[in-house]
C-alpha cells in the first residue's frame, strides 16, 4: 500500500485540460487532500500502477485512450479495482452515464460540478477506500498466517511419517540411512520424469513432495512380521517367504485405514499405494496382487526402483555393497520386466545424481538397535 501523503487522502485528477486540473487542485488542496494530475489515459494507468491513489477524478473525453477505457482497465485488475473512480465530464447524455457505470465507475458528476456535492462524494469515496485497504491488509495478514500454519502442519505430518517409518525400520536388518537415500532417489526420479510431456499433468510439485515424504513408509508393514522371519540371517524357506510377503498387505491395510480415518486422499494415500505395490513388477510377476504395467501406481513404480537400487548398492551384514556399475546393470536387466521402462530411462538420465546421494548418505553397515539386541541374546548362555 502506498504511503499516505496526508490524513485526508491522495487524489489523482485525470484531465487533458490544464484549466480543469487547476480548478480541482485549488478546490481540494484547502481540504487537506494531496492532489496529483496527469493529462492522458496512459499516464493515468502508469501513475496508478506505481502510486495507487485513494480516489480518481476522471474525465471521459481525452485524446488517445478515453476515460471509459481507463476506467475499464483499472476495474479489470485485482490490485486496482477497489480504487473509487468518480467521473467528472461535460457529457450530460444518459448514454455516456450508462457507459461509464458499465465500465465500472463508482460515481458520475456533470461539469460544472456542484462543489458541496463533489466534496461529499470525495469524502465518502476516501473513507470507503480506507476501509477497503484495511480489509485487504487484514486478508493479506490472514493469508500469511494460513500459509504459515499450513507449512507447520505439513512439516508435522512429514516428521510424523518419517518417524513412524524409522520406528518400523528399527525392527528390520536394514542399515544406515536407507530411508534417507531411498526417498532422495525417488524424488530425483520424479523430478526428472516431471519434465517429460507424458507426465506433465501427473507429476507436479505436490506429487514430488508427497512421494518424498511417503516413500519411507514402503516397508512399514514389517512391524507385523515375526522376528524369527524378519531377523533371520540366512535364506528364507518358501513358507517363510510367503509370510514375509504379507508385509505389503499389513502396511497397505494399515495406511488405508488411517487414510480413511483422516479423510480419503489425505497425505497418507500415496504411502498406502507404495506400501501395497512396491514389490509388484512391470511384467506382472510381483506380489502381493500380481498386477502389471500401469495398473501399478506410478509412485510405487518409482519407489520400487529406488528401493532395489539402494539394496544393491548398500552394505548389509550379509553382503558388501555392489558397485554403481553392477547395480546399474542389474537395473537394466530388469527394464520392462521388473521395472517400468520410463522409470529406468529416468534413472539412466540422472544416474550421476544417484552417486551424489549415495556419497552424501554414507552407509556404515551398522545394525539396527533391535538386530543388535537379537545378536547379543543369541550369544548369551541359557542358565538351567
Amino acid at each position: 500500500m502506498a504511503e499516505r501523503a496526508t490524513e485526508a487522502g491522495n487524489i489523482l485528477v485525470v484531465d487533458d485540460l490544464p484549466e480543469n486540473t487547476q480548478i480541482l487542485k485549488r478546490f481540494l488542496a484547502p481540504m487537506g487532500y494531496t492532489v496529483f494530475a496527469v493529462s492522458n489515459g496512459t499516464d493515468a494507468l502508469n501513475f496508478v500502477e506505481k502510486t495507487p491513489p485513494d480516489v480518481i477524478l476522471l474525465d471521459l473525453m481525452m485524446p488517445g485512450m478515453n476515460g471509459f477505457e481507463v476506467c475499464r482497465r483499472l476495474k479489470g485488475q485485482i490490485h486496482t479495482r477497489h480504487i473509487p473512480i468518480i467521473i467528472i465530464t461535460g457529457l450530460s447524455d444518459k448514454e455516456a452515464n450508462v457507459k461509464a457505470v458499465t465500465a465500472g465507475a463508482d460515481d458520475f458528476l456533470i461539469k460544472p460540478f456542484d462543489r458541496i456535492l463533489l466534496e461529499a462524494r470525495i469524502k465518502t469515496s476516501v473513507q470507503t477506500k480506507m476501509l477497503q485497504d484495511q480489509i485487504l491488509e487484514y486478508q493479506h495478514d490472514l493469508e500469511i498466517k494460513v500459509q504459515e500454519r499450513t507449512r507447520q502442519v505439513r512439516q508435522t505430518q512429514a516428521v510424523a511419517v518419517f518417524s513412524l517409518a524409522k520406528l518400523a525400520e528399527s525392527r528390520d536388518n536394514e542399515t544406515g540411512d536407507h530411508l534417507e537415500r531411498m526417498r532422495s532417489y525417488a524424488r530425483l526420479l520424479a523430478e526428472e520424469m516431471s519434465t517429460w510431456p507424458q507426465f506433465a499433468d501427473v507429476i507436479n510439485p505436490l506429487f514430488v513432495e508427497r512421494l518424498y515424504e511417503s516413500t519411507p513408509l514402503h516397508d512399514i508393514g514389517k512391524v507385523g512380521i515375526p522376528d524369527r522371519i524378519l531377523l533371520k540371517p540366512g535364506k528364507l524357506t518358501d513358507e517363510e517367504f510367503e509370510v514375509m510377503k504379507r508385509h505389503t498387505l499389513i502396511g497397505g491395510d494399515t495406511l488405508r485405514a488411517a487414510d480413511q480415518e483422516a479423510g480419503e486422499n489425505s497425505f497418507l494415500s500415496m504411502g498406502c499405494a507404495i506400501a501395497y505395490y512396491h514389490h509388484e513388477k512391470w511384467n506382472g510377476t510381483g506380489y502381493p496382487f500380481g498386477i502389471a504395467g500401469t495398473e501399478i501406481p506410478l509412485a510405487a513404480r518409482i519407489a520400487a526402483l529406488a528401493d532395489v537400487y539402494d539394496a544393491l548398492s548398500s552394505k548389509r551384514p550379509y553382503k558388501e555393497p555392489f558397485s554403481h556399475e553392477k547395480s546399474r546393470s542389474i537395473i537394466l536387466e530388469g527394464d520392462g520386466e521388473h521395472f517400468d521402462p520410463d522409470v529406468v530411462k529416468a534413472f539412466m538420465a540422472i544416474e550421476n545424481k544417484f552417486l551424489d546421494i549415495r556419497a552424501h548418505f554414507q552407509d556404515t553397515g551398522k545394525l539396527s538397535p533391535l538386530q543388535e539386541a537379537v545378536n547379543v541374546l543369541e550369544h548369551v548362555p541359557v542358565s538351567h
